[in-house]
């Protein structure tokens, strides 16, 4: 099973126009376009019916004490925890997924699940609880929304995208599912899979791993 993006390389840095923030040009952030990427795949096992996929951050800061303060970096030590941000289930298999095709532009309260092409499922992502206390932003946030770390985090962020090619046509997850629901839902199911890395910063200075 091979996989792959014209939106980036395997290992190459996310651009800003797939991301839910970018650098504003004075060290803060800035909303962004937020396209999901363009994504392909080829090889698949016998007996495939469906695609899964899921995008996360690896590398989101364990505790907040330092995030989005004046004069101080998110040290790049800190442990890190992940963050999901796509969650998509019932996929063709003869599916081409376009640059823009389920997400243009950040959505207040989150895109409606709708927004999924037709016979597939978006679930949440993280945005989800991230915004949960914001009155002007609290919803449930479906489908894709890009990259967005503190722009104080001294490390750059790593994020995983992942397709698995299933041998059932639907995934029994409904509602506001999770990437962790469905990773149960498809144990057992899981044909093969494939992941892209990819990469990003809003801080100027932050070092890789």
């Amino acid at each position: 099973m091979k996989i792959w993006s014209d939106s980036f390389k395997d290992g190459d840095w996310i651009p800003a126009r797939l991301a839910f923030g970018k650098p504003d040009g004075s060290g803060k952030t800035e909303l962004a376009e937020n396209l999901n990427p363009h994504l392909a795949w080829s090889d698949l096992p016998e007996g495939t019916k469906s695609i899964a996929v899921v995008m996360y951050d690896i590398d989101v800061p364990s505790k907040p004490d330092d995030v989005h303060q004046e004069g101080r970096v998110v040290p790049p030590e800190l442990p890190r925890v992940e963050f999901d941000h796509w969650v998509w289930v019932n996929i063709p298999p003869s599916t081409l997924i376009e640059e823009g095709a389920v997400s243009q532009g950040v959505t207040a309260r989150g895109k409606d699940s709708v927004h999924a092409l037709e016979a597939t499922k978006h679930g949440i992502n993280d945005y989800t609880g991230w915004f949960a206390a914001d009155p002007d932003m609290a919803g449930d946030y479906f489908g894709y929304d890009g990259p967005c770390p503190p722009w104080n985090d001294g490390l750059v962020h790593r994020y995983k995208l992942t397709v698995y090619a299933l041998d059932v046509d639907q995934v029994p997850v409904d509602g506001s599912f999770t990437r962790s629901e469905v990773l149960e839902a498809i144990d057992g199911h899981v044909l093969a899979e494939a992941t892209l890395l990819g990469k990003y910063k809003i801080y100027a200075d932050a070092v890789e791993h």
